[in-house]
């Protein structure tokens, strides 16, 4: 539709929901738009059996795990989440760092390894404070530190 007066629309328009309108037509051709039929539910609910299935399910379940999650659980969730990666960055940082260093390896290589590591203790730090998104921005930085430093290896 081109939205001229002149464009040309067919008589009986069909809306998504399947519901046809018809109505007299006006000198231009086109339909207007009275509803013969209100639909009572969602058509693609209703066309997928499973949906039913799970809605009941749902309806079934008192946790209180629907869509709507406390705001406190989620938050200690990615404290919880921010600290452990950030933590395990960091003891994976010294590990290698003390491996590079007890071997052949050149010293930056280490030294790269050990700062990437107090860079992601820090985040660690940080995600327990509640700094979530601090936090993964700095994992990212000790992780690429410590990629810079296996470069030199």
């Amino acid at each position: 539709m081109s939205g001229r007066v002149d464009s040309e629309t067919p008589a009986a328009i069909s809306r998504p929901d399947g519901v046809e309108a018809s109505g007299p037509q006006d000198d231009t051709g086109a339909a207007h738009r009275t509803v013969t039929e209100e639909p009572t539910e969602d058509p693609l609910a209703a066309a997928d059996p499973l949906a039913a299935a799970d809605a009941d399910e749902d309806e079934d379940d008192d946790d209180g795990d629907g869509d709507l999650q406390d705001p406190a659980e989620v938050a200690r969730r990615a404290r919880w989440t921010a600290g452990g990666a950030g933590a395990l960055l960091a003891l994976a940082g010294l590990a290698a760092s003390l491996l590079r260093l007890t071997g052949a390896a050149p010293a930056p290589v280490g030294a790269a390894y050990a700062a990437g590591a107090a860079v992601c203790a820090l985040a660690s730090l940080l995600g327990f404070r509640g700094r979530t998104r601090r936090a993964l921005w700095l994992m990212i930085a000790g992780v690429m530190v410590m990629a810079l430093g296996d470069q030199f290896d």
